[in-house]
């Protein structure tokens, strides 16, 4: 119980001291509060780039293996893959049957062309050739009328569904089902609407801005019936925990088909969403740790000026010190007092920080990217103001802790 209130004393104390220097108070509370609304600013910030990549590429699917020449993420080896040969038609569909009952397999044909409705024209709109399989691979699912069928593929009919930005841009409020769309130089007609999947993140895909063709309809229409435009091949696993069996048997098949020997590397590439989401996990980490590095330079500043202040305290009340140990008061009561004010003041300027932090997330959320304060970066912050402020009160609360009671009855 006498801990208890020999704490409850100090605590009592230390904040009469910072009620009776207000001023000097709120000046030293200047840095804390810079530091802390940098600090939560980029966890937010981070926070808020993680949720608009979860957003962005929801689409591409988890349980989802994706064939291609390139892999997604490429770094300083390009020239390692530009030579590779492109992925066609033929190879997609050996890979589909011998992979039939075992895995979902959907090839791809892709392009950018202007998309046309009457006076409107949206420029670069990027044109998929796919089959009615694409629904099963994707989340994403049409918010009107339908998506491809099998005798849009088989009838290569001239039918296409189109993302929610074309339909903003180019129809402007008016009903798209049954109108027709000029792609390039082709007339399509527009059987459905995508739902809106976000737009696209850091210069990714845009999967707002695409339309959705028969695969033969698009070799009809842009070519690619011999290879000339690259394939992609996306391969569905029955389950998630078949993801890595999968894998290894897509490889052997690839292998095969492409007659490459033992010693030979491979010539395409094998990405999935976990690799993606891998790298920018990586990336993020370097941002998160640079900008703590940087808002930390500003805490140490700030906490550079709690410390000068609480010296410039301890010698103010030097004389009060004295008293108070001639009185019976022990150095542990003296160390705490001066810890719960060095304490308090970044406390506050923590909590000063967080508001005007949130103010600022409010604002990226509202313009920039989805950001919101979480109840761990509040606790982060608060700790932080906390062990900043016992760092900085440790010297002086120890100064004034060891002063000698007569000589300090003796100060003026």
């Amino acid at each position: 119980m006498r801990p208890l209130l020999s704490v409850g004393e100090s605590f009592h104390t230390a904040l009469r001291a910072l009620l009776a220097n207000k001023a000097r108070g709120a000046l030293t509370t200047l840095g804390i509060i810079i530091g802390i609304v940098a600090v939560v600013t980029t966890m937010t910030a981070v926070n808020g780039l993680q949720n608009r990549f979860r957003e962005s590429f929801s689409a591409v699917g988890s349980d989802v293996i994706y064939v291609s020449r390139m892999p997604w993420v490429v770094m300083d080896d390009f020239f390692l893959f530009r030579n590779r040969p492109n992925l066609d038609l033929h190879e997609a569909r050996t890979l589909e049957g011998r992979l039939r009952g075992r895995a979902l397999v959907n090839p791809t044909l892709d392009t950018r062309v202007d998309a046309k409705f009457r006076s409107e024209t949206m420029e670069a709109v990027t044109v998929i050739g796919t089959t009615e399989k694409q629904s099963q691979l994707s989340t994403a699912q049409p918010q009107s009328g339908r998506f491809l069928m099998g005798f849009d593929v088989a009838s290569k009919r001239n039918v296409c569904v189109i993302g929610s930005d074309l339909r903003d841009a180019l129809f402007r409020g008016t009903d798209p089902l049954n109108k027709s769309l000029k792609l390039g130089r082709h007339e399509f007609r527009v059987i459905g609407v995508m739902e809106k999947q976000g737009g696209s993140f850091l210069g990714g895909p845009n999967f707002d801005r695409q339309v959705f063709i028969p695969i033969t309809s698009y070799v009809k229409a842009f070519g690619g019936r011999r290879g000339h435009v690259d394939v992609n091949i996306a391969i569905k696993a029955p389950t998630q925990e078949a993801m890595a069996d999968l894998e290894y048997v897509v490889i052997g098949e690839m292998r095969k088909l492409r007659q490459l020997r033992p010693t030979e590397s491979d010539n395409f590439s094998i990405n999935k969403l976990d690799t993606l989401v891998g790298t920018f996990n990586n990336v993020m980490g370097v941002v998160l740790l640079v900008g703590l590095l940087v808002t930390g330079i500003s805490l140490f500043v700030g906490a550079v000026g709690v410390m000068n202040i609480m010296f410039v305290s301890v010698t103010e009340r030097t004389r009060e010190i004295g008293i108070r140990k001639a009185i019976g008061a022990t150095r542990r009561s003296i160390l705490l007092q001066f810890l719960f004010e060095s304490s308090a003041i970044c406390l506050l300027g923590g909590l000063t920080g967080i508001v005007l932090a949130a103010a600022v997330t409010a604002l990226i959320n509202a313009t920039v990217m989805p950001a919101s304060l979480s109840f761990p970066i509040l606790a982060i912050a608060i700790l932080v103001s906390l062990v900043v402020g016992v760092a900085a009160g440790v010297a002086p609360a120890f100064r004034g802790a060891r002063l000698d009671p007569i000589e300090s009855l003796r100060y003026e």
